[in-house]
């Protein structure tokens, strides 16, 4: 069994990664760490979770974490960095589900996340765990960057196409819609209920953190830089993200067959039959990112439709998608369950 260590997990990634890990067949939960509920029982603040976690919260301690085999950061930005050198030291394997080793630019890191960065050495060890681009390196890393749920769904459904030459790398659009958990379980006024209910409204237009991420993996990948204008939008649902994507078309071709053979062999990308519009219910509570791909009017404009559940491929699912990679295991393993619904 392996294992493992949660730094963090009073958030909705928390609990999410508690859920998975609670039944995943070859993980076993052994420290669970929150400095605001240290002695609280796991399952009086996550009811969900009685009969399947019967651990309590506890302070963070690194002699209890150097006893895992790996430790998942739940955590803030700017607090898994603390730690990640003294756990690497010690042999642990760590996946950190925050920005801290996503950007490998440290001026550009601390530029988007105002802070100085406390470990910039290990931004080149760092693997961006996206296993669709990255599979090879997550086997072989010891410090893992969990992605952004914003860049999940974008990268995932802008790839094939830029892999492949077809449209202009300069003019890319990502209109992209996040249910509320997105912000987080801490309190603000924009999450409260008569605040996001029955509302609908973009944010961070000028720049989302998520901007220069989401350019680094498709520029690195394809080994050219991009243009893209991002625009993300609060839904007034609790959870998924709806990603329409835009580019111009250079060289026509099957768009359908270019998708279906892209990711005919990936267990956790879903590619619809021609015409169809994915849902954000769709995905929710499973590891899943759904993608349709239209040409409208047979036009020069390719639009992408790509969904996925914030929380899940876009945070812990990937996460435990990662730790399966790491030790050696099914990449499946613990995340086969259908979507919930309704």
């Amino acid at each position: 069994m392996i294992k493992c260590g949660i730094v963090g997990a009073t958030g909705y990634t928390g609990v999410e990664l508690l859920r998975l890990l609670a039944s995943h067949p070859d993980a076993s939960i052994e420290v669970v760490t929150s400095r605001s509920e240290s002695g609280r029982p796991v399952a009086d603040l996550f009811t969900n979770l009685r009969g399947h976690v019967d651990l309590a919260f506890t302070e963070p301690d690194m002699s209890s974490l150097t006893q895992c085999d790996m430790v998942f950061f739940a955590t803030p930005n700017g607090t898994a960095m603390k730690y990640v050198p003294e756990l690497l030291e010690a042999g642990v394997r760590v996946i950190d589900l925050a920005a801290d080793f996503r950007i490998k630019d440290q001026t550009v890191w601390e530029q988007w996340y105002g802070m100085p960065h406390a470990c910039p050495a290990l931004l080149a060890e760092a693997v961006y765990g996206l296993p669709e681009i990255n599979r090879d390196a997550i086997r072989k890393a010891q410090l893992v960057a969990n992605p952004g749920c914003y860049p999940t769904a974008v990268t995932l459904g802008f790839l094939p196409l830029l892999k492949a030459g077809l449209v202009d790398v300069s003019q890319l659009i990502a209109d992209a819609k996040s249910g509320v958990s997105g912000a987080g379980r801490k309190a603000q006024v924009g999450s409260l209920l008569a605040e996001a209910g029955d509302n609908f409204k973009a944010y961070a237009v000028p720049g989302h953190r998520h901007l220069p991420e989401i350019r680094q993996t498709l520029s690195t990948t394809i080994g050219e830089e991009i243009g893209l204008t991002f625009v993300p939008h609060l839904l007034p649902i609790l959870r998924g993200i709806h990603a329409t994507l835009y580019a111009k078309i250079q060289n026509k071709t099957d768009l359908q067959s270019l998708y279906e053979q892209h990711y005919a062999d990936e267990p956790f990308v879903d590619v619809l039959p021609a015409g169809s519009h994915p849902e954000t219910r769709s995905c929710r509570g499973a590891n899943l990112c759904r993608i349709a791909v239209h040409q409208p009017q047979d036009g020069d404009t390719v639009v992408v439709l790509s969904v996925i559940d914030n929380l899940v491929k876009g945070a812990a699912g990937q996460a435990v998608q990662n730790m399966n990679l790491m030790c050696g295991l099914d990449e499946s393993a613990g995340l086969t369950a259908p979507a919930l619904l309704p």
